[in-house]
């Protein structure tokens, strides 16, 4: 494969699948290195085949792992086979190296006969993606149970056989009902997920269900009604498939990143802002989480106004950061009007200022931390428009906060406030489209950098 044709198929299709990745520049090769290699601080070394003699260096915020590099891996033994054909027809290839993409996901989650029922399995739902039933998007939920098969019973009944039939539509939801196959694609029956037992599991908060079922032996294949393709293996959502691309979910290491240099250390808080930021991903409801450092929390407050902060014990410092700014302005005016406005009561605060929003929110909280709130509410408060901001213990700072952004700040809403307040803790943008950005404050540079990027 020609270097400039590897370059092509590793921005289009590479790069997107590991989300946040880059490629940083590239080394020399030999004949001893193999075509994927763990580098250094983050990064692989790939190249097309053992005989180049360059690998390009691939980069992101959050460490590879090795069913990444596995994966990686089988996608360039399927890129280089289609690169053998030597095929003229760009629209040709460009459907042989997708469907190279999802053969290679397929495979490194199941034993190759299963493997081939999975690819087949997907290719029916992409084409339920583009149709309608009644003139309305369908959803549809698909267990593969990898430890039974039934080819030997006389009336065994192919997936082939039924997928493409209208009234297959109906039959499953894709959230709380599903058909279920063997490893062969025989069909083995309905099932129903409010039956399942509770068991740890990390996945979009509408689909916790069917991730506690897809143990190690079961995979489930979901295509949502925003035509989104989900699956779902050992308790966890593994990939997805959202706008067209196909991405890699590496949970644990995306909740670890979350302690950035040590200042963060409970877990528990980790793991609720990750899954809330998920939940809010998969709801196409945009948000934005902020995660303050320890000691960040008061500098952080000159960007919140105090009618949006629900939390006494920061009430105070922000009543002291206006009366002692207002006086810094030597005029008398000014700071008799701030010490009547807000060197009162918190609760008489809320009430004079009308601050119906932060009464209500706080009525709800009840003065619980945020990873102590369940997760369907942290999502529906997360989603509301402006930032959920909490500090290092948990406690909720603010919610729906329409931050006080530097000037010369560039993108939208949402993206001003995360990199603003990204630089006194960690702070998570989370797009309408689904994408996962967290900025933090790179203490070389004394500039915000992005810490991981998932979606």
């Amino acid at each position: 494969m020609k270097k400039n044709e590897f370059y092509k198929i590793v921005n289009k299709l590479i790069l997107p699948l590991f989300t946040g990745s880059y490629i940083d520049g590239e080394e020399e090769s030999s004949l001893r290195d193999s075509e994927v290699a763990f580098g250094k601080r983050n990064s692989l070394l790939i190249k097309p085949s053992k005989a180049d003699e360059y690998r390009l260096i691939l980069k992101r915020g959050q460490p590879f792992q090795s069913f990444e590099v596995n994966l990686l891996k089988s996608i360039l033994n399927e890129f280089d086979k289609i690169s053998s054909l030597q095929l003229d027809d760009e629209s040709y290839l460009s459907v042989l190296q997708n469907n190279a993409i999802e053969k290679s996901i397929c495979a490194s989650i199941s034993e190759p006969e299963t493997a081939t029922v999975m690819f087949g399995i997907l290719t029916e739902l992409e084409k339920w993606a583009v149709r309608t039933y009644e003139g309305k998007k369908i959803a549809i939920g698909i267990i593969i149970n990898t430890s039974i098969d039934i080819s030997d019973q006389p009336e065994a009944l192919s997936y082939t056989e039924i997928m493409d039939k209208d009234f297959f539509a109906l039959l499953s939801d894709g959230i709380g009902s599903y058909i279920e196959f063997d490893r062969k694609g025989n069909l083995l029956g309905y099932t129903q997920m409010n039956r399942v037992k509770k068991l740890p599991c990390t996945s979009p908060y509408e689909y916790e269900m069917v991730a506690r079922y897809c143990n190690e032996k079961r995979i489930g294949l979901v295509l949502t009604k925003n035509s989104d393709f989900l699956i779902f293996k050992n308790r966890e959502l593994l990939f997805a498939k959202r706008l067209g691309g196909w991405n890699i979910y590496s949970h644990e290491e995306v909740v670890q990143l979350l302690s950035y240099r040590g200042n963060y250390s409970l877990k528990d808080i980790r793991r609720s802002i990750y899954h809330t930021a998920l939940d809010t991903s998969f709801a196409y409801s945009g948000g934005c989480i902020v995660y303050l450092s320890k000691d960040k929390a008061e500098q952080a407050l000159v960007h919140i106004n105090a009618h949006d902060i629900l939390d006494e014990e920061y009430f105070e410092i922000k009543k002291r950061q206006e009366i002692e700014n207002a006086g810094k302005l030597y005029n008398l005016q000014s700071l008799a009007f701030v010490e009547a406005t807000y060197n009162v009561p918190y609760q008489t605060f809320l009430t004079q200022q009308h601050c119906i929003k932060s009464e209500c929110l706080r009525k709800i909280i009840a003065g619980r931390p945020f990873h102590e709130l369940s997760r369907k509410l942290r999502l529906e408060l997360v989603s509301m428009d402006g930032a959920t901001v909490i500090d290092s213990d948990g406690k909720i700072i603010a919610v729906g906060a329409i931050l006080k952004i530097e000037a010369g700040s560039e993108g939208g809403g949402r993206l001003a406030a995360a990199t603003t307040l990204s630089k006194y803790g960690i702070a998570i943008k989370i797009s309408q489209d689904g994408i996962l950005k967290a900025f933090c404050p790179d203490k070389k540079t004394n500039k915000v950098k992005v810490l991981f990027t998932v979606g």
